[in-house]
């Protein structure tokens, strides 16, 4: 789930995209500030991060943050050399930004600061 900043003392609450084929990761990555996020069920480093990642989603609301199942786009996956997870690549308009790619666990303050070194 998402928790957007309205104003202040306003929130609204959305849930975090999620990818449904190969041509919507092709559009939104060729179209906008996204962050996709690499994940599977069966994971749990992945379940480990679900808690804090809505706040994580809105204190960097300039990026629409996209959530990939591993599992179903494992030939996305590799082409994008995403072989550990739960990891993060960013892009903006088609040029990828930056990328947090490993097998290990992470923290909401490793992700922040990942997603910080972007801009």
């Amino acid at each position: 789930m998402t928790i957007r900043l309205i104003s202040q003392g306003e929130v609204e609450k959305v849930e975090m995209k999620l990818l449904e084929s190969v041509e919507q990761f092709e559009q939104m990555r060729d179209n906008g500030k996204h962050i996709f996020l690499f994940s599977a069920g069966w994971c749990p480093d992945c379940r480990f991060i679900e808690p804090f990642m809505p706040e994580v989603e809105a204190k960097f609301n300039q990026y629409t943050f996209v959530h990939i199942d591993r599992d179903d786009f494992i030939d996305l996956c590799a082409q994008l050399d995403v072989f550990g997870i739960p990891s993060f690549v960013a892009f903006e308009d088609g040029k990828e930004l930056g990328r947090f790619v490993s097998k290990d666990r992470k923290t909401q303050e490793e992700i922040e600061k990942f997603i910080e070194g972007l801009n």
